[in-house]
């Protein structure tokens, strides 16, 4: 589906970035691993993915610094050549608690580290595409953009100011054949949410639809589903992969 095309996945070093990076390059994609301070995690993805007879490279940079970005882009350009599909993974990790224990500075750190990691990837990643006609910009929302929960105030204003940047690019960028579309998961069993017990785990399957809450590997599945030519006509959209908790 992604013979020669070259793919960077922002925060790929475990979890979902982890795992569509796996995905992609197991239908043809060259993929470029990012990383910020997983280097160890990051080499292990690019050992699977060469062990599966595809090519990466593991390459640094915090999403959030615009000097680094500016490396990694060149990095995974100079190795394994123009961009096709940018992946915008990366982010920061949730303040969990009820607003007003929230400091300025975990509400700031939230929700402008989540828009700089898509912010400085896209600028130095869409010139190309542009120039090329031709690109696709995959970003990783959250079912809670939509709908909110208690103690995720900031993640909740992230992601929707994040769901907001992916229609504007969509807008301006699909007159030069680049597609920007935007994967919303559900509760995934990922680092992230392995604080949550069991008993927790089970409930939120028992409301669900499909009766499980995802894996990576589902999110994985819908961002391959946006990167192929299959859905070429398909831009701007928020597509929840939630199993079918959120339907829109």
């Amino acid at each position: 589906m992604l013979k020669g095309k070259v793919a960077l996945v922002t925060g790929a070093s475990r979890g979902i970035g982890a795992a569509t990076a796996k995905l992609l390059a197991q239908h043809g994609a060259a993929v470029a691993v990012n990383y910020n301070k997983s280097k160890e995690a990051a080499e292990a993805v690019v050992k699977a993915i060469a062990a599966g007879g595809g090519k990466a490279i593991a390459v640094h940079a915090d999403a959030r610094d615009s000097d680094q970005v500016k490396v990694m882009v060149e990095k995974t350009v100079s190795e394994l050549g123009p961009i096709d599909i940018l992946v915008l993974n990366a982010g920061m990790n949730v303040p969990f608690k009820p607003f007003m224990n929230l400091t300025h500075e975990e509400f700031e750190g939230k929700v402008m580290g989540e828009l700089d990691c898509f912010f400085h990837a896209v600028k130095f990643v869409a010139p190309s595409m542009m120039e090329r006609k031709k690109g696709c910009i995959i970003g990783i929302s959250s079912g809670l953009s939509r709908y909110a929960a208690p103690n995720f105030s900031a993640h909740t204003t992230a992601k929707s100011a994040v769901d907001g940047l992916m229609k504007s690019l969509a807008l301006e960028l699909g007159p030069f054949g680049i597609r920007v579309n935007t994967v919303a998961p559900g509760l995934t069993v990922t680092d992230a949410t392995s604080w949550m017990p069991k008993e927790q785990l089970d409930g939120h399957a028992a409301h669900t639809p499909l009766r499980r809450v995802g894996l990576p590997e589902d999110i994985a599945g819908a961002v391959l589903a946006m990167a192929s030519d299959w859905t070429g006509f398909v831009t701007g959209i928020y597509l929840p992969v939630s199993g079918g908790t959120q339907m829109i």
